[in-house]
């Protein structure tokens, strides 16, 4: 005879479909995929960081966290890649802009001679790695 161990039959449907909503949420959304469904379409600036550290780390270099205390509006990564060639990058979430400090301490960096971009998507991390190792 089948035994229940839950108090109604009730409490035991609910507890399956308990069970198979977290079963579907973590297949969806766990493990690192399809995190940009969660938000939209829009891939959140955390992501884009991540995997723009492991492709500069690919190519034998460094992406290092720029913080500066007392000066706001810096860039948030500083990119060191072999032979010498440095940029900064200031990452942002798909479809956001920099603000008003940020740009202005972009065109402060510009003048003295340092390259600044602005990244906002994963298909952008090729194409930027790919002009600093060219300058």
């Amino acid at each position: 005879m089948f035994r229940c161990y839950y108090k109604s039959h009730i409490d035991y449907i609910l507890y399956l479909i308990k069970y198979i909503f977290v079963y579907i949420r973590a297949r969806d959304f766990g493990n690192g995929r399809n995190k940009t469904r969660k938000y939209g379409g829009k891939m959140r600036e955390s992501e884009i960081e991540k995997r723009l550290k492991n492709a500069v780390k690919m190519r034998g270099g460094l992406a290092l966290k720029f913080v500066s205390p007392n000066f706001n509006g810096v860039p948030d990564r500083l990119l060191l890649l072999p032979e010498g060639k440095a940029a900064f990058a200031e990452l942002k979430a798909t479809g956001r802009k920099m603000r008003s400090l940020q740009i202005k301490r972009k065109r402060q960096l510009e003048a003295l001679g340092f390259l600044v971009y602005c990244i906002d998507g994963t298909e952008q991390i090729g194409g930027v790695l790919d002009e600093i190792e060219q300058r």
